[in-house]
């Protein structure tokens, strides 16, 4: 309990963020085949089946431009997902403030056990860091928030397969890229785009908690990367406009709650 600080959360986060690009990355191989109605699997049916019909749909009435097609919905599920993820920054926000009230009392509490080894001593710690959280009605877990990594995994996951199993769109084009084939440049704006939107969640961070996350800021553009140096371009394209979201989202969160 002792050591939840709100690094803990911006670890937690970049951390879930690299199991999801990971899991994409290894079950991409097992699960390409094109949906069509007689796919297996409840997630192919209601959720990888249901994206592309919406795509196709979509496309159709925008003049089978799959493209828009793809940047509408990637902002339609981002505007959805938006109001979960402004209350967890909120949240994490108030936390941090907190946390940096009370952190005088927390290292009178740990200088206090500082040499003291023994399970005893230990516990008499956490029971007093609890009393202290207690004290402030501060709950760093609970102000961390899964809810909205609940919510959107799913739906990411399915709209990601969706993408890669519509052999419809492979077919268009979109701007100077074909959407089947792999387009280095938009690879590497999508690659920059998650690293500037990482570069947004670091505004306001002091130098050291910088230091410790820049390690993890780079895994995000760097799997990116790779992924979509081997997929069509629609991915990057689909990656692109949702790391300009999250930008923007995460500069309209500062802007709603500042740090005091």
């Amino acid at each position: 309990m002792q050591n939840r600080t709100v690094f803990t959360f911006f670890k937690k986060y970049s951390f879930t963020g690299i199991i999801l690009i990971i899991f994409l990355t290894g079950c991409s191989g097992a699960s390409n085949n094109p949906i069509t109605e007689d796919s297996p699997g409840w997630f192919d049916h209601y959720f990888v089946l249901t994206f592309s019909n919406f795509i196709k749909g979509l496309a159709s009435f925008l003049g089978d431009d799959y493209g828009l097609s793809i940047i509408v919905i990637t902002l339609f599920i981002r505007l959805a997902i938006m109001p979960f993820m402004l209350k967890q920054m909120k949240n994490s926000r108030e936390m941090k403030e907190k946390m940096d009230i009370i952190k005088p009392e927390m290292n009178e509490i740990k200088e206090k056990y500082k040499d003291k080894t023994d399970a005893d001593s230990k516990m008499k710690m956490q029971q007093e860091m609890t009393q202290l959280y207690q004290k402030h009605q501060l709950n760093p877990i609970a102000s961390m928030g899964c809810l909205p990594m609940i919510i959107q995994f799913p739906i990411l996951i399915a709209f990601y397969y969706a993408i890669r199993r519509t052999p419809e769109i492979a077919s268009h084009n979109f701007l100077w890229f074909n959407l089947g084939s792999t387009d280095i440049l938009l690879t590497i704006v999508a690659v920059v785009v998650y690293f500037l939107q990482f570069k947004a969640t670091q505004l306001g961070m002091d130098p050291k908690q910088k230091k410790q996350t820049a390690f993890m800021g780079l895994i995000s553009p760097i799997m990116i990367g790779i992924v979509s140096f081997n997929a069509p371009a629609a991915l990057p394209l689909y990656w692109t406009v949702g790391g300009l979201f999250l930008i923007g989202q995460t500069l309209i969160s500062r802007k709603l709650h500042p740090a005091k």
